[in-house]
């Protein structure tokens, strides 16, 4: 099965567009959850029970799961491992390095800890794509094009104009024979460029940041994000699974997802 079918799969059976990340932060767990011998687990098997129901994907970040040392890596793959096996795994890691070096961090990622893609840095060019997805059939890499980070424009340059590291990567990396499937992280919080992404990548699969905390343009998502076989992958994490810290904390992320999510399906409906 390739990953767009998996990501349709989940989005057909959940209704939904929405991922949740699972980023596991000391400073916002509750403290009676830090008095656990092995917090992070815990914490993200009771945000991903309470809205495995609701989401398409599920997005750890793992420099999440690095600041805790080799009890953060354990529980990333510990994590990995438990999430339902309909529901693609997107692990945010942002590699991008030379061609022998990825095709490690394929093996680790892909091969090892079996995530279904990953988001790839393309700075070096074509060389941090084709280890992982040239032979991979059933996998994807999200290419960083538009950030959605406010310092963004620093390099990646004017993407409604059409010029800038933003736009070329677009253009060039469409070039690209891979077996598996190249998609794009382009940010909301840049709402005018999801437009001009979708029109230079057709057929791209979008993960689309910067929705919640960072107060993205969610219509504009929606409008431009699904491609010919699936919907976008719309990422939200700090404002669903920090949405409080009572003790009903999973319970507040399933509310806060499940608003999203409807938010997001009404807009379906009449774009």
């Amino acid at each position: 099965m390739s990953y767009l079918e998996k990501l349709r799969g989940a989005q057909e059976t959940n209704e939904s567009w929405l991922c949740v990340g699972l980023d596991p932060d000391p400073e916002r767990l509750r403290v009676d959850v830090l008095k656990w011998d092995e917090p992070i687990l815990p914490f993200n098997k009771a945000i991903i029970d309470a809205t495995g129901d609701l989401v398409c994907a599920f997005k750890p970040n793992l420099g999440f799961y690095l600041q805790w040392g080799a009890a953060g890596t354990i529980a990333l793959e510990r994590t990995i491992a438990y999430i339902p096996e309909h529901i693609p795994v997107i692990l945010d890691c942002k590699t991008g390095d030379i061609g022998h070096t990825q095709a490690a961090w394929a093996s680790g990622l892909f091969d090892a800890w079996e995530v279904d893609a990953v988001t790839v840095n393309p700075y070096v060019g074509e060389e941090a794509i084709l280890p992982m997805i040239g032979k991979r059939a059933e996998k994807a890499v999200y290419i960083l094009a538009r950030t959605s980070n406010p310092s963004a424009t620093q390099f990646q340059g004017d993407l409604i104009q059409g010029h800038g590291l933003s736009a070329e990567v677009l253009r060039q990396s469409q070039k690209w024979d891979t077996a598996g499937h190249k998609g794009y992280v382009v940010g909301a919080t840049y709402p005018q460029e999801l437009a001009v992404a979708r029109n230079l990548a057709p057929t791209a699969n979008f993960l689309i940041p910067g929705i919640g905390a960072q107060g993205g343009n969610l219509e504009a998502a929606v409008r431009y994000g699904p491609d010919a076989i699936a919907g976008p992958v719309i990422s939200a994490s700090r404002s669903i699974i920090y949405a409080s810290k009572s003790s009903d904390f999973a319970g507040a992320a399933r509310d806060a997802a499940g608003r999203l999510r409807e938010r997001i399906n009404k807009m379906r409906d009449v774009s």
